[in-house]
Formats: C-alpha cells, structure tokens, sequence
C-alpha cells in the first residue's frame, strides 16, 4: 500500500506573482508537444473532453480483499471520466530489470495476468478460457480500453514498497539502458513470462501506452530498505532520458507511428524535491508529473492534523505550496498534475475539546485494512451516521470528521470541486487520484472532479 510520512518542515513562501506570471503562460493541453496517434484523436468517448488529466490508480491487490475489480471502472463510470489509468505497480530486482512473477511480497503475475475471471466479473461480460495467454487484471484492462477507446493505461514502476532497488539499477550509463529495456521488453511489448497458457511474446502487446515512474525517493530516504545516494539526482535525470529515448525510438519503429507517455509520482517536501530532481531538466521528458497531494500529515504523528490541505499556514505543507515549489523550480504548469486522495488518514484518542483538529491523540484511528487509513466510501458512511460531525475550512480547502474522541480528516466531493476549479484557474495539467478502489460504487468522487475538468 502506498503511504507516505513526510517529516515536517518550515517551507518558506512563494510569491503569488510567480504563479500569476506562469499560468496564464501554461495551457491546459499537456500533450501539445507530443500529439497523439490517430486513434486517440478520434476516439469517440474522449475526443470531445479538454485535454485535463484524470490519472486514477488502479491497485493490483485491490482485486483481493477489496474485491474491487477492472469492471468496477466500468460500471461505476469511473472508465468513462479518466484519461489514464496507473496500473500499481511494476517491481524493479536486485539485477537492476522490470520483472514479475509469483513471488511473495514482490510481484503478483497471478493478479497481473494469469487469474481467471468468469463472466460476470469480466468488463465483456465473456469468461476467460484456460487455454487464453492474457486472464487476470492485465486482460480486463484491455477490455476496458476496447470499451473506452482514448482510454491510457500506465505502468507505474516502484511505489513506496518498491523503490527499493532503483538507486543500485540507474549508476552507470549502461544499467540505465538495461532497465529501460527490460521494463519496455515487459510492458510496453508485452513479452510476459510463460505460466502456464499464460504469457509468452507479445502476450501484453499494446495494453499499456506508457511508463509512470514512482521512485521514492531519489536522493533522500523513503521506505526503510530503499537505497539512496546523493547521485540519485543527476542518475534520475539519466534515466528518465533514457525512458523517453527508448519509448519514442519503439513508437518510431511501429508500422502505425505511436507516442507513449512518460509520467512520474514526485513529492512535495521541497527537501526531497531538491535532493532528486532537476526539475528543468526532466520536464523536458516528462508528459507530465503527478503531484503529492496527500499524506502531507499521518495518523502515526501524535497530533491530528490536515492530510490534503488546499491551502496552509506557511510553515505546513498544502497543494498550492507543492505547486509553488515545482513552479519555482521551472515546472511548465500544463505538466503539473495534482494528486488528490480518495482516502483519509485518522487518529483516535483525541483529547482537548474544540473541532479536534490540532489536539494531541492517543494513535492511528481504528480502520478497515490498516489503523488510520480509511477509504473515502467507508468515511462517507461515517459522515451521515450522526455520530460525526463534519468540519470544513473553506479558506484552506480541507475537511475533516470528529465524534469527540477519534478524527478522520479527507476529501470529500465539495473539497474536490474547490481542488479542480484550482486546477483551472492556474493552467495545471488536471487531476491524480490515489486510488480508485477508495470511490463509491457509483464514482461519487471522480464524478465531483469531471464535472470541473471535464468540460472547457
């Protein structure tokens, strides 16, 4: 699962004349620099809708405990209002290669492509057969793309869990070239390992339209096994060249010329930022970035706070900070696009009175799959039981839950309204959600931001 804890930081102010002189600049059209092939162009479910970004993450063991399946995009309508999908995620080995497989922990080919699925769980409504090379998620994306023609579906690449090899893979000119292939050879050309009838060359053949990179962190500490140096920095910056020469020499070779996107989750402490990214640089490569939105506090610190803030105190994390700071550092606006959760974080134990915010708390809240981690659907719930109440700051964009003792605070379809009217007003790239399977069953929340962004 993807969770983040930033350490908190005095991050100083930008000015608003620098975002004031940079949007009217931008425009929302983040693929201007690379159209895209005919059949996206002319796609009939997309071809009308603005170019704004709706990136959703698809979780790959979502489809276990949360039963949350690739034809749930469909029937909520979630399909319909997304531009991309980010498959979550593709692993990186000691060896320096995107590789998968059955291997506790560390790759789940059963959930990818292997797994059968009968009919009713099946986006064509047709169950998968024993002899097919393509079943499991990897198969229902494909039909679901079939479904919604200008639909994008990304690897993403890592993840707070795997990012653990990336530093080791990306030190020499030639295991950068190696791990571009080997990722490409996997996912973009589809060669997956033979399990069974599954797999074989070109098993995966045009399911995915493009690599999302999700190291964290180059260049400063993430999860507790992942390796960093200080030349993860300028190593990014190699690698994230070497992606984009690598895709386009492979969309240049195919007999119907095709553009694959290049996209990266990036953070927002601007320590990290620093620390890993030439941000004027790998914009050059980029399409676009996905923002950190969210988790810029957690249930594990010992005083409630926002997780998801539009706006802040100078001295505490927010969006608009987060694009201050990309901004600052010559981030093109119409590649900006905004993280927003579909989840809350929670504490419990709160003491000390008033709206609970602020107060110090005893631990994580209580939860359905992790302490202090709720999706959006089970914290709506709360929210019309009765025994909450629901507080806003309308000024810094943010909402929260409070019984007296426990706090969730999250964004529900109001926040995400104010959220997307900012992605329009200041000329960024559109919105990214973590994750899908957080929504209700009729897409409540992706619906709040496609009526923003979906329309000119």
């Amino acid at each position: 699962m993807r969770r983040r804890t930033l350490s908190r930081l005095t991050i100083a102010a930008c000015s608003l004349s620098l975002l004031a002189a940079l949007a009217p600049a931008a425009t929302a059209d983040g693929d201007a620099a690379h159209p895209t092939d005919g059949a996206d162009r002319t796609a009939a479910s997309h071809s009308a809708r603005p170019s704004y970004k709706r990136v959703g993450y698809f979780t790959q063991w979502g489809v276990y405990g949360r039963d949350f399946q690739v034809k749930d995009l469909d029937t909520s309508g979630t399909a319909a209002k997304l531009t991309h999908i980010n498959y979550a995620f593709g692993n990186v080995s000691p060896e320096g290669k995107c590789f998968t497989g059955n291997v506790p922990g560390e790759a789940d080919a059963w959930a990818d492509y292997v797994r059968p699925l009968d009919a009713a769980d099946s986006v064509d409504g047709v169950a998968d057969t024993a002899g097919q090379p393509l079943a499991g998620n990897f198969n229902q994306l494909r039909e679901l793309k079939a479904k919604h023609p200008g639909l994008k579906v990304l690897i993403s690449l890592g993840g707070w869990s795997w990012s653990t090899h990336f530093s080791d893979a990306v030190r020499t000119p030639a295991s950068r070239k190696a791990l571009v292939a080997s990722c490409i050879d996997l996912y973009i050309k589809g060669d997956l390992p033979v399990d069974g009838a599954r797999g074989g060359a070109g098993a995966a053949a045009g399911l995915f339209d493009g690599i999302d990179v999700d190291w964290e962190w180059p260049g400063s500490a993430g999860d507790a096994d992942t390796v960093f140096r200080p030349e993860d920095k300028r190593n990014f910056t190699a690698l994230v060249h070497e992606f984009r020469t690598q895709l386009d020499a492979y969309g240049r070779s195919l007999k119907q010329r095709k553009h694959y996107d290049l996209s990266a989750y990036v953070p927002a402490a601007p320590d990290k930022i620093d620390a890993g990214f030439e941000v004027r640089k790998i914009m050059r490569d980029f399409d676009f970035v996905n923002l950190q939105g969210y988790d810029f506090h957690v249930s594990g610190e010992r005083t409630t706070a926002q997780q998801s803030a539009l706006r802040a105190a100078k001295n505490d994390y927010s969006v608009d900070r987060t694009v201050r700071d990309w901004l600052l550092r010559g981030a093109p606006a119409h590649k900006l696009v905004v993280g927003m959760p579909f989840y809350g974080q929670g504490w419990t134990g709160v003491t000390g009175g008033g709206d609970g915010l602020g107060r110090p708390a005893t631990g994580p809240a209580p939860a359905t799959y992790a302490d202090g981690y709720e999706d959006y659907k089970a914290l709506k719930k709360l929210a019309g039981s009765g025994a909450y109440t629901v507080h806003r700051d309308r000024r810094g964009g943010h909402a929260w839950l409070f019984d007296g003792t426990t706090l969730w605070t999250y964004d529900d379809p109001q926040v995400l309204r104010t959220k997307s009217a900012y992605v329009r007003e200041h000329g960024l790239g559109g919105a990214m959600f973590w994750s899908l399977d957080g929504d209700t069953a009729d897409g409540e929340l992706i619906t709040a931001v496609d009526r923003v962004l979906g329309r000119r």
